[in-house]
This record gives structure tokens, sequence and C-alpha cells, in this order.
């Protein structure tokens, strides 16, 4: 299966990031995506998650993308509230999405629907922050959103996602010095479920400054 893996590998002068990515067995197309979009004074890093698979989920992520690009400066939860009106004439997807503020290195996050992100301390001392997930599906059934309460990062701290094709518990098991690039393909070769898309992002935060 791992053949057919998907990997990319990024950089930015605040952010690296690496994922690795799959779709489902016998497609040419995946509805798992990723988004690394900077806008001023900060970065938004994110996965989608169409609803099932195929062409018409990759056309459903493809939407989702175009869109969280375009309001990537936005609160995000105005940015989710634009989404979903982009996304009713498709199947909709889950999301988690994450706004860097490079100003004061804080962390503003949120997910809908069943994808999970962590936050990894780089100091490996502190147990893994767990995004804030509500039910629910964009374009289709959008929930009420909570008032987002933004987290500091230091400088080495690693964000993960991973979409629902991922078996959960994947957190447990990670060592957080690998590079990006090995640590999501460790995550995707024992954790993959492979009855669906699925994609891993992981992301460390640079920051600013010397």
């Amino acid at each position: 299966m791992m053949h057919d893996v998907n990997r990319i590998s990024g950089r930015l002068p605040e952010l690296q990031w690496a994922v690795a990515s799959q779709p489902f067995q016998g497609e040419n197309v995946s509805g798992d995506m990723h988004v690394v979009c900077p806008f001023q004074n900060g970065i938004l890093v994110g996965v989608v998650d169409a609803l099932g698979h195929g062409p018409e989920a990759a056309f459903a992520a493809k939407a989702a993308v175009a869109a969280i690009q375009r309001y990537a400066s936005l609160p995000l939860n105005s940015l989710f509230q634009r989404c979903h009106e982009g996304l009713t004439r498709t199947r909709g997807v889950t999301a988690a999405l994450a706004a860097i503020s490079l100003q004061d290195s804080m962390l503003s996050w949120v997910a809908i629907g069943n994808v999970e992100g962590f936050v990894l301390r780089a100091e490996g001392t502190r147990p893994p922050v767990s995004i804030m997930q509500h039910g629910g599906v964009v374009g289709y059934n959008f929930p009420r959103l909570a008032r987002l309460e933004p987290i500091p990062l230091s400088r080495g701290d690693r964000l993960v996602f991973a979409t629902d094709g991922i078996h959960e518990g994947f957190v447990d098991t990670l060592t957080f010095h690998d590079p990006l690039p090995d640590l999501v393909e460790g995550i995707f070769r024992r954790f993959v479920k492979g009855s669906d898309d699925a994609l891993v992002m992981a992301a460390e935060y640079v920051g600013r400054g010397p």
C-alpha cells in the first residue's frame, strides 16, 4: 500500500511541513487535502476531508481549499462560515484549521467533524494538546462554534493533523524528534485504515527572529 502514498514537503521562513496522503483504493483522486496559506502577519494551516471518496469528494475538497485560501485572513469562525456558504452545493467537508499569529506566536484552531489535530510541545515534557472539535459538516450541517481561546506557540512546537482515514491513537506513539517526512510516513504506515482517503500533515513552527 505504501508505494501509492503521495509525499509533499514545504518550507516558509516561519514554518516547515510535510504531508503523506493516499486516495481510496481504485481511485485516482483524493478528497483529503492540506492547506498552507500565508497572510499578513500570519499563516493558516490545516486539512480538509470531503465526505466519501472519488471525483465528487475531490471537487468538494478543492472548493473548500479555494475558499480557505480566499478568506485566510479572517478569524477562523468567520472563515468557516464563509467556507460553509460556498460548499452548500457540494457533498461537504470536515476540516481542521489553525491560524498562527506571527506577531505574538499565538495559535487559534478548531475542527468541524472527525478530523484530529494535536500540538506537540518542543520541550517534550507536556502532553499533546488536542484541537477543539465540533460535530457537523461544512457545507451541509454547520455547528454553532464556540469562542476560540488562543494558545501560545514556542519555536519547535509541532502541529499534527490526521483525517478519519487514519486510526485514532497515533499520537501516543509519536517520536517527537523524527524529521517531519519520517513522522508523517511513520503514522501513515502504522495507522492507515485503507477503507477511505487518508492524509497526515505535520508542521513545525520555526518562529521569527534569531
